[in-house]
């Protein structure tokens, strides 16, 4: 059941970003992100911070490892009281922590802002 809401999410993230004028690829896991091959061409990933398979944080360190510099737009509704994993996405480059439920705004701002770093 929460496989299907997390597709749900997608697509509605997708149509979200798609009406704000972005051309969007979404992958159903990190192993199908890391299957594509033009990361030179991904100014952005937005990224669950848990996902089936390899988590989050996981894919921002091979990203790492793999020197693939994707600006990140991490997205979570996991509790976090600490700040312990948007502590580590951050200090580890991502661009933004948005915990869910996040507004539309803030996610394209983050993505914008992303995509600016992405070209620099």
């Amino acid at each position: 059941m929460r496989w299907k809401r997390k597709r749900a999410l997608r697509e509605a993230l997708e149509s979200l970003l798609k009406s704000a004028g972005y051309q969007i690829r979404a992958y159903s896991s990190a192993e199908e992100f890391l299957r594509y091959e033009l990361f030179e061409d991904v100014a952005c990933l937005v990224l669950d911070v848990r996902l089936q398979g390899i988590d989050g944080l996981a894919l921002q360190r091979r990203m790492s490892e793999r020197r693939m510099r994707v600006p990140i737009v991490f997205i979570t509704a996991q509790l976090d009281s600490h700040g312990q994993l948007q502590s580590q996405a951050l200090h580890s480059g991502a661009v933004a922590f948005l915990h869910k439920p996040f507004g539309d705004e803030e996610l394209i701002n983050a993505v914008k802002r992303a995509c600016e770093r992405h070209r620099k």
